[in-house]
């Protein structure tokens, strides 16, 4: 198991590069298929606070589990320790306190649950027996630039997801209904402020791991994301002639 298991999380890896790139293609082409756009699509659902809560779980029960068990082999070294705290930081907020605040989300269609589900219990193992298992690091790792830089890019994008995704469920007050277009924040100039929150974040975690299973996961999310960006953006400038046309779709200036 010992031998075998390096080879096999590095085939995840490249199989999490391969799914990236194939979403990349398939969103771009039939679009996302949640939130707003689910009615287009048919099939069974899932209430959208049980989903968020039982997809998302899987990557915090991981890193747990190898906290807790005795054979954590690399835990003992603190960029280890560091680097799966990230990722179970995270983990923590959206299983435990994001689908909490969901004000009557749409319900999750169950081919995109299974979808979520499956990704989080890949990569939640990917990324928790990676770095409490293998990864070996010099313990000077936390003084390097590469660390301290990916460290705050991780942080930074941590709170700018948090901090827009409050100020998407505040945009209707208690009792109204329909769409906003969002204000303040980074929402003055991207559309998916939240999404570039959560590209920044796991493309500081793999700065700061500089491994393919960080980097990896940080280009899924990236290929994910950048589809929806684009979806949502579309989105607005047709649902609204007052959209603000010098928004970007998910980068700043730029794209």
């Amino acid at each position: 198991m010992e031998l075998a298991e390096p080879r096999l999380l590095d085939a995840l890896a490249c199989l999490e590069g391969l799914f990236g790139v194939l979403s990349l293609v398939v969103l771009r082409w039939l679009g996302s298929p949640y939130g707003r756009y689910s009615p287009q699509w048919s099939g069974p659902r899932v209430p959208a606070q049980a989903a968020w809560l039982l997809q998302e779980l899987p990557s915090m029960v991981w890193p747990l589990y190898e906290c807790v068990r005795e054979r954590s082999l690399r835990l003992g070294s603190w960029p280890n320790r560091i680097l799966l705290a990230m990722f179970l930081v995270h983990y923590m907020q959206r299983t435990l306190v994001f689908p909490l605040l969901i004000r009557g989300g749409k319900p999750t269609l169950l081919f995109s649950y299974v979808l979520a589900f499956t990704f989080c219990t890949c990569n939640g193992y990917l990324q928790s027996r990676y770095l409490s298992q293998y990864a070996v690091y010099p313990e000077s790792w936390m003084t390097r630039p590469w660390f301290l830089a990916g460290f705050v890019l991780w942080l930074l994008g941590m709170v700018i997801n948090i901090h827009s995704d409050h100020i998407l469920r505040n945009l209707r007050k208690p009792g109204e209904t329909g769409y906003k277009i969002p204000r303040g924040g980074l929402f003055e100039y991207v559309t998916a402020a939240n999404y570039l929150g959560e590209v920044v974040e796991w493309g500081g975690f793999a700065l700061a791991s500089c491994s393919l299973q960080g980097g990896v996961f940080a280009f899924f999310t990236f290929c994910v994301l950048v589809t929806r960006a684009k979806q949502h953006h579309q989105w607005y400038l047709e649902k609204f002639e007052d959209y603000p046309k010098s928004r970007k779709i998910m980068i700043p200036f730029l794209y």
